[in-house]
């Protein structure tokens, strides 16, 4: 396995650890449908939480919550539609990003609730 695909699993191991002592619910992970993916999937108060992993070595060309783009957030979008369907679930979603940075020893994350209300 690549070592970028490495530390991407670590970084999501480390984001579900994380929203987990904030209460989360993780309910999924990978959840993936018809060519949708949505790294990890929570409850978290009233809301279905649909969440975006973002881990990167460096922040050398941006941090890691700038590499969602308008197409990713489209498509995640498009995936919670299927899963709240396809699940009869009658709450409202969220979409959150955790951001992680590897700084050669430990992670630094950020969690960015409600990242896309700026696009919707």
């Amino acid at each position: 396995m690549a070592e970028h695909n490495k530390l991407g699993w670590k970084g999501e191991d480390a984001a579900v650890k994380f929203l987990e002592s904030k209460g989360h619910r993780i309910i999924e992970r990978n959840w993936t449908f018809l060519g949708y993916e949505v790294d990890v999937v929570t409850e978290h108060d009233e809301y279905i939480v649909f969440v975006e992993v973002k881990t990167r070595a460096s922040a050398e060309w941006g941090n890691p919550e700038d590499f969602v783009g308008k197409q990713r957030m489209r498509r995640m979008i498009a995936a919670a539609n299927h899963y709240l369907i396809m699940h009869r679930i009658d709450k409202p979603a969220r979409f959150d990003i955790v951001s992680i940075l590897w700084n050669d020893r430990q992670f630094e994350l950020e969690h960015i609730e409600d990242a896309f209300m700026s696009f919707m």
